[in-house]
């Protein structure tokens, strides 16, 4: 009967997770747009900062995540902070060196938080790259835009078809 207990675990571990993984996203979110959104140029060096900054947002986000299933691996499985903190972070980052493992009532939740910790570093992969995205689009030199005149393609024609029409 310890699948229930690990169950219950698993899905309060897990709705905590993402609660504040979606709260410190979403408060990511809103202190980007609020700086992009000033209207100042940003250059290479101001882009990096924030780059950085955001870096570093998210790495404390994901760091509190992991606090928070050491908080539990400490309360039920390990008889120290520093054991339930590397073992969480080992899974958390899907390392899993294997030296410390959970006690077999609480077996299945290891793979369980490397499994949360994928999805948590996608998302956070995601936000940094519209963050770049965002940075780009906003820097003339890197404009996207095409040349309409210019280019066959936008203008709904092809190579092939103007060879065509030729012959």
């Amino acid at each position: 009967m310890t699948l229930i207990p690990q169950a219950a675990a698993a899905v309060l571990l897990l709705i905590l997770t993402l609660c504040l993984q979606c709260a410190g996203v979403a408060a990511l979110i809103e202190w980007l747009r609020s700086v992009t959104a000033k209207g100042a140029k940003f250059g290479p060096i101001r882009s990096a900062v924030l780059v950085l900054k955001s870096t570093i947002a998210i790495i404390i986000l994901h760091g509190l995540v992991i606090l928070l299933w050491a908080s539990f691996y400490r309360l039920h499985c390990f008889p120290s902070w520093e054991l339930a903190f590397y073992f969480s972070a080992s899974s958390y980052a899907t390392v899993g060196y294997g030296d410390v493992i959970l006690p077999g009532r609480w077996r299945l939740l290891g793979p369980l938080e490397s499994m949360a910790g994928v999805l948590m570093c996608g998302v956070s992969v995601c936000l940094l790259f519209a963050t770049i995205t965002r940075l780009l689009d906003r820097d003339p030199r890197h404009s996207r835009k095409l040349d309409h005149a210019s280019h066959p393609v936008a203008l709904g024609k092809s190579s092939y078809s103007s060879e065509q029409s030729h012959a």
